[in-house]
């Protein structure tokens, strides 16, 4: 039997015991080293919905993990028994036109783990044991702890964020939202070469971690840049920080939105018009979950900071609602019992 946090609606949680599964041909049983619970796991929690996606049936979520595997089944080559792996919780299907264009991460089939996006739902990351397919694990031999290994998914993200900016090569960059996404966003930039980053959020604790991650500068807000950046990456999720972004920018600027905001919000259409500003969307990532895997192994991106505290699948509920005091944390991540 294997442990598994599920989530049955708002504020319904519960952990229970599922049956272990034995991997099938091309497939790998893994063991949880360590999930984070993410933005989008905390709004299934108290709202029973991230965004769109809203919960229709008990799921176990969690899509940023990592494992030792376990067992595999026949045909497996690319990993083995007890060797440390990074999961990719994307299976898209690599033939709608999105996959063919070399952006997967908006497959029109795709299956990600822990989302309720499609239904059935798919169940994710936060129990002690998953079957998943060989393609979608990276074998890790480096001295990197599990805990690090789990951040790929959130890194990747950030990546992805700097990736949809276009050239940031010595750009200033704005960020806001200092959490784990915003982190992360700050460290995507400083690889991707900028030449200033400018972290804002209204948290003491979290402007502090936005400087121990490569930050310039950490605001409560970005009014001090108003005109002034080349970039900026809404992380936070809130109206009044893409607000901020939009005001931030200089002519010809680009915004990225990166966080996930309410249904309807206010728009300054014209202002957007009159700058010619670019306003993009950020959705998951592709190819730079493999790059944020190279880059936390090699610790280039040193993820280690982010981490604020391990508990044990039993005590999921404490967990969760660790994760939402931005007060006490950045990263919760679970592990085994």
């Amino acid at each position: 039997m294997s442990l598994a946090c599920t989530l049955n609606g708002p504020l319904n949680l519960s952990v229970e015991h599922h049956d272990t599964q034995n991997p099938g041909p091309g497939q790998v049983r893994v063991r949880l080293g360590a999930g984070g619970i993410c933005g989008s796991d905390l709004h299934y929690y108290q709202h029973g919905r991230a965004g769109i996606f809203a919960i229709r049936a008990p799921f176990v979520p969690g899509h940023e993990a990592s494992g030792v595997v376990d067992a595999v089944g026949d045909g497996v080559t690319k990993v083995k028994v007890g060797q440390k792996v990074a999961v990719n919780p994307a299976h898209p299907c690599g033939m709608c036109p999105a996959c063919r264009a070399g952006r997967s991460n908006l497959c029109e089939k795709m299956v990600f783990l822990g989302s309720a996006a499609i239904f059935p739902h798919i169940h994710g990351f936060f129990r002690e044991h998953f079957v998943m397919n060989e393609a979608q694990l990276t074998a890790i031999d480096e001295d990197v702890s599990l805990g690090e290994i789990a951040c790929a998914e959130p890194l990747s993200v950030g990546l992805h964020a700097v990736r949809r900016a276009g050239e940031v090569l010595g750009a200033t960059v704005l960020v806001t939202g200092a959490g784990t996404i915003g982190c992360m966003s700050v460290i995507a930039a400083r690889l991707a070469g900028a030449g200033r980053v400018i972290a804002c959020d209204p948290s003491e604790r979290a402007r502090e971690m936005a400087l121990t991650v490569g930050a310039d500068e950490a605001l409560p807000d970005a009014s001090a840049w108003r005109g002034r950046v080349d970039v900026a990456l809404e992380a936070a999720g809130h109206p009044a920080a893409l607000a901020g972004c939009l005001a931030a920018v200089r002519r010809g600027g680009r915004v990225v939105q990166v966080g996930t905001l309410p249904a309807e919000i206010p728009f300054p259409a014209n202002d957007i018009m009159s700058r010619e500003l670019d306003y993009v969307g950020a959705f998951r990532a592709d190819i730079e979950f493999d790059w944020a895997v190279q880059a936390i192994r090699s610790r280039r991106a040193d993820v280690r900071p982010l981490i604020s505290a391990q508990l044990p699948i039993s005590q999921s509920k404490a967990a969760f609602d660790l994760a939402l005091d931005r007060g006490r944390s950045t990263k919760v991540q679970l592990i085994p019992g």
